[in-house]
C-alpha cells in the first residue's frame, strides 16, 4: 500500500525535512520519534510487523473485528514502520479492512470522519502512545485506557459516517426518485426511455442484482418489441449496464440523473450536466 501511494509521486515530492528521500515501500532504516513517542528500532521492525500481522488476523469475525481493526490502525502507527507516510497508510488500511468486512458497500469512508476531526484523531492516537497508567490500566506496556478511548473514537467516526450517507442517499425514497428521472427522459429529453421501466430499475436498485435480458423485458411488463426498444434506450442512456451486448443487465447511474437520485449528496450534478452539454 505504501508503495502504490507514494511510487509515482517524483523525487522532490519525497524529500523529508533532513533532507533525504524516502523509498516507497520500504521500511525505514534508522530510529524516528514522533513527539514524546519513540518508535521501535529499525532492526526490529520485521518482529514487530509479523506479530501485528499474526495478532490481527486470527480475530474472530463479527464485532470483534471491527474493534481489532481500530486497534491495529493504532498499533500500525505507533511501529511507524515507513520514513513518512505512515498516517495514510494506516487510515487507508482502515478503510479497506471495513470494505472487505462488506461493511462500506463503497457507500462511506473512515476516511472523510478522520479528516473532519483531525485534532481528535491526532490527540487520542497520541494519547494511545503512552505508557501503562498504574496496575489497573492493562496489562501491557502502553495504557490501556488510552487505546479503548481510541477504538471508541474510531466507532463513533464509524458510525457517524454511514449515517450521513444514509440520510444524504435517503434509500427509502428513490423509487420516487427513479420516477422523476423516467418522466424527465420522456417527457422532456424523449430518448425513447419510459416511465414504465420504474418496476425494473427499482427491483434492480433494491436488490442489487444483474438480470438476463429476457427476465429485465418481462419485468417491464410491455409487449415484446416495445419492450427491447425501451431497454435498448436505457442501456444507451447510462440507466442500465450490461458486460456484452446479450449479456446480464444490472443497475447504473448516469451523471445526467444524479441530480434526481441523489439531489442532496451531489447538488452540482445538474449545473456540471449542463457544462456538458453545452448549456452554460
Amino acid at each position: 500500500m505504501h508503495g502504490q501511494l507514494f511510487a509515482e509521486l517524483p523525487q522532490p515530492a519525497r524529500h523529508l525535512s533532513d533532507g533525504s528521500v524516502m523509498t516507497a515501500g520500504a521500511w525505514r532504516e534508522r530510529q524516528v520519534a514522533v513527539g514524546r513517542h519513540e518508535a521501535p528500532l529499525s532492526t526490529e521492525l520485521p518482529r514487530f510487523v509479523a506479530a501485528w500481522q499474526d495478532r490481527y488476523s486470527q480475530v474472530r469475525q463479527g464485532e470483534a473485528s471491527i474493534v481489532a481493526l481500530a486497534a491495529a490502525h493504532h498499533r500500525l502507527a505507533w511501529m511507524h514502520p515507513f520514513l513518512d507516510g505512515n498516517g495514510r497508510v494506516a487510515r487507508l488500511h482502515t478503510h479497506l479492512g471495513l470494505h472487505a468486512m462488506g461493511l462500506t458497500r463503497g457507500l462511506w469512508s473512515p476516511l472523510r470522519g478522520f479528516a473532519r476531526s483531525v485534532d481528535t484523531y491526532r490527540a487520542l492516537l497520541q494519547a494511545a502512545d503512552e505508557a501503562r497508567q498504574g496496575d489497573l490500566d492493562g496489562r501491557g506496556n502502553l495504557t490501556q485506557a488510552g487505546l479503548m478511548a481510541w477504538i471508541s473514537y474510531v466507532i463513533e467516526v464509524c458510525i457517524d459516517q454511514a449515517t450521513f450517507m444514509a440520510t444524504q442517499l435517503n434509500i427509502t425514497g428513490m423509487k420516487d426518485r427513479i420516477a422523476a428521472a423516467l418522466s424527465f427522459e420522456e417527457e422532456t429529453v424523449k430518448s425513447g426511455v419510459r416511465k414504465e421501466a420504474l418496476m425494473l430499475l427499482h427491483y434492480l436498485f433494491s436488490t442489487q442484482a444483474a438480470l438476463p435480458r429476457g427476465d429485465a423485458k418481462a419485468l417491464l411488463g410491455m409487449k415484446d418489441r416495445l419492450a427491447t426498444s425501451t431497454l435498448s434506450a436505457l442501456l444507451k442512456r447510462g440507466f442500465l449496464a450490461t458486460d456484452s451486448a446479450y449479456g446480464l443487465v444490472r443497475f447504473a447511474v448516469p451523471r445526467h440523473a444524479l441530480r434526481f437520485y441523489f439531489p442532496a449528496l451531489w447538488p452540482e450534478a445538474e449545473i456540471d450536466t449542463e457544462l456538458l452539454n453545452g448549456d452554460a
